[in-house]
């Protein structure tokens, strides 16, 4: 039975003071605003739709920062399905908690550093059956007490939807740059996906743009593109909804032979890079990354 509660008692359920409870809640709010300002630019990635290559397109775009000699950070929000760590090779990656409980992400390059809900997980078979209270908790203590360091971006790969994940994350940071729309071609998607448009309009969130992802298939040997989802979809939506195109990527055998064996896709140093890396330089310069460039 529940014990009733005192009238006159001060202590909530947790067996805490109201005043303690709101010390903890300042303490914080202080260490995540603390945290977060140590970062210039933040980028979420978001789609209202599964299936789109976003966290292809997530994982693509830091390794992409990174390699422009940018201090970039990586965090993996899709509490059920986190994927960075297969797409970057870093599966059974530990992460190293500190004394003071801050959390040390784990280390892809000198310019590059991860974390994600992956790396808790004792086997990657395992399934996270949690509420939206506990991702709420778990996405604040990865922006409040993960050691992300002085960094010049960093993205957030969320996942489908207009849920609990993105909602949280956009609600914590608070001056976020803005929003990476991903889609693919055909008007299934891309029903889906406008409403995340509107999710960031009803948050204030900017849109930075649109990638087009899945745009065409390049045959690995005549070179010829195909447009299996049709194209041109996405940049007609961007259009209809008034925020930027940033670009379309077609299909390649190497995004997923990659993807699988852990290797980002994007390489800027490549030479006689293929359609699909030369799409990804073209939207990272959509972007506009500068070296260094700090606000």
């Amino acid at each position: 039975m529940f014990q009733k509660k005192d009238k006159q008692s001060t202590a909530c359920a947790s067996g805490a003071s109201p005043s303690a409870n709101a010390n903890r809640d300042a303490d914080d709010e202080k260490a995540l605003k603390e945290n977060l300002s140590r970062i210039t630019r933040t980028i979420v990635v978001l789609s209202g739709k599964g299936g789109v290559g976003k966290s292809t397109v997530a994982v693509n775009l830091a390794v992409s920062l990174a390699a422009r000699k940018l201090r970039t950070g990586l965090l993996d929000i899709d509490i059920h399905g986190p994927s960075v760590p297969t797409l970057l090779g870093l599966e059974g990656a530990k992460i190293a908690v500190t004394g003071e409980n801050k959390i040390h992400p784990v280390e892809y390059n000198e310019y590059l550093r991860v974390m994600s809900v992956g790396f808790l997980l004792s086997d990657h078979n395992d399934a996270v059956i949690w509420r939206g209270p506990l991702k709420y908790g778990i996405i604040k203590q990865f922006l409040k007490d993960v050691e992300w360091g002085d960094l010049d971006y960093l993205i957030v790969d969320s996942p489908p939807g207009t849920g609990d994940e993105p909602l949280s994350v956009c609600q914590l940071i608070d001056r976020a740059e803005g929003a990476v729309i991903v889609t693919t071609p055909q008007e299934v998607a891309l029903i889906d996906v406008r409403k995340s448009i509107t999710f960031c309009r009803q948050l204030n969130m900017p849109v930075l743009g649109v990638v087009e992802n899945m745009s065409g298939f390049v045959c690995p040997h005549c070179g010829k593109e195909s447009p299996i989802f049709k194209n041109g979809g996405g940049k007609a939506m961007a259009d209809d909804m008034g925020v930027p195109f940033l670009g379309s990527i077609p299909i390649e055998p190497g995004i997923v032979q990659n993807g699988d064996a852990g290797t980002p896709f994007h390489n800027a140093a490549v030479q006689n890079a293929t359609p699909a890396q030369r799409a990804f330089s073209s939207i990272i310069d959509a972007l506009n990354p500068t070296k260094g460039e700090r606000s």
